[in-house]
């Protein structure tokens, strides 16, 4: 067993619980979390979030679409998450209000969601049955692909779930004033089989 056995739901790096390897959990900084409102048959949200944004907007329910560090969440029929990898991996940071009013022009609306999320990453073979024991959802790869998300619950928490391209991976987002209890729910989870703890770091669409 860890010797840090007594101490889940810590977040300093280590390994916890039990002798376990296969489930890493991370905290992970949204430098860029935009809320896109609008309607995508009467407005010109779609085509002025792919000019934006260099990424289309997802219009199937519970997918995403990325491009170039930017990954775009199907929320509901008008509402999507766009969140982004730092900005210091371009020239210069986006301008929120420049986007902004270029879709409040299309009839459309964003909102800087930004310091209100909070993220959290669980990788690793194990990574789908450990969120099995939080979540209702089937997280099975065949049900829930790579490249989806859907809302559900961790726990008794609102989440945000998407899964990763290079699976299995997910990121888990939820209000921040629920990141301490989503944090202890994804630890207590694992805890049987034992997970390891990376340091935070930025956010990574892949």
């Amino acid at each position: 067993m860890s010797e840090r056995a007594g101490n889940i739901g810590a977040p300093r790096a280590g390994r916890y619980g039990g002798d376990a390897t296969d489930v890493v959990l991370a905290e992970r900084v949204l430098s860029t979390a935009w809320n896109v409102q609008g309607d995508p048959g009467r407005t010109s949200v779609a085509a002025d979030v792919e000019r934006l944004f260099a990424v289309a907007l997802p219009l199937v329910p519970d997918t995403t679409r990325r491009a170039s560090g930017v990954v775009a969440l199907w929320l509901g029929p008008r509402s999507w998450l766009i969140v982004e990898e730092p900005a210091r991996q371009r020239a210069a940071p986006r301008d929120f209000v420049a986007c902004r009013d270029a879709l409040n022009a299309g009839g459309a609306a964003l909102f800087d969601v930004s310091a209100s999320r909070v993220a959290h990453t669980i990788r690793g073979t194990g990574a789908p049955r450990v969120l099995a024991r939080t979540c209702p959802l089937d997280f099975d790869a065949r049900v829930f692909a790579p490249g989806q998300c859907a809302q559900s619950l961790l726990g008794r928490i609102g989440a945000l779930f998407y899964r990763h391209a290079e699976s299995p991976a997910f990121t888990v987002m939820v209000a921040r004033s629920f990141a301490a209890d989503a944090w202890g729910a994804l630890c207590l989870a694992a805890s049987t089989e034992g997970y390891d703890v990376e340091g935070a770091s930025p956010f990574d669409a892949a």
